[in-house]
């Protein structure tokens, strides 16, 4: 199971690279338009996918009380961005080293409602992988309500084909 993991955790971190680039080339009013959808605009959108990856992350730690980063955040678009990319290097890397034992575990964790769930590992690493895969489709349509067309695949094909 885990050299599925770390590819895919691979994957996703090439992915959030590949739209990344695009994303700090935005102006401050195009990451802030309201275009609609499940997020006002790309900024909250971001900040969402960094937080859940990060609020994941910190359950494989076995943190009881996890954090959202980007509250009380102050950062640019860009170093938010940064943040989030710094965000998916920490899970492919804590994959890669992580034991079989590690892998195998069941992570017991609390949601804000004080709703008790109990998940495995490599569940939780698909889960964040295809969380992020589902809303890159959300940046991706957001981006072409802009009037960006020049826009990376972030396919697991076109990653497959580059590594």
């Amino acid at each position: 199971m885990k050299p599925i993991l770390q590819r895919y955790t691979a994957y996703h971190l090439w992915a959030n690279k590949e739209i990344g680039k695009l994303l700090v080339k935005l102006t401050p009013e195009q990451v802030t338009t309201n275009l609609g959808g499940s997020f006002e605009h790309m900024r909250a959108l971001v900040w969402h996918v960094w937080d859940s990856e990060s609020i994941w992350y910190q359950r494989l730690q076995l943190e009881e009380k996890p954090i959202r980063p980007s509250e009380g955040f102050s950062g640019s678009f860009a170093e938010g961005c940064a943040a989030w990319l710094r965000q998916s290097a920490l899970l492919a890397e804590w994959v890669a080293s992580a034991t079989p034992a590690r892998i195998d575990h069941i992570v017991a964790f609390t949601r804000q409602k004080n709703e008790h769930y109990k998940m495995a590992v490599a569940d939780i690493i698909m889960h964040v992988c295809n969380h992020s895969t589902f809303h890159r489709g959300q940046l991706v349509f957001m981006l072409r309500q802009l009037g960006i067309t020049k826009i990376p695949s972030t396919d697991f094909s076109s990653f497959s084909r580059k590594k």
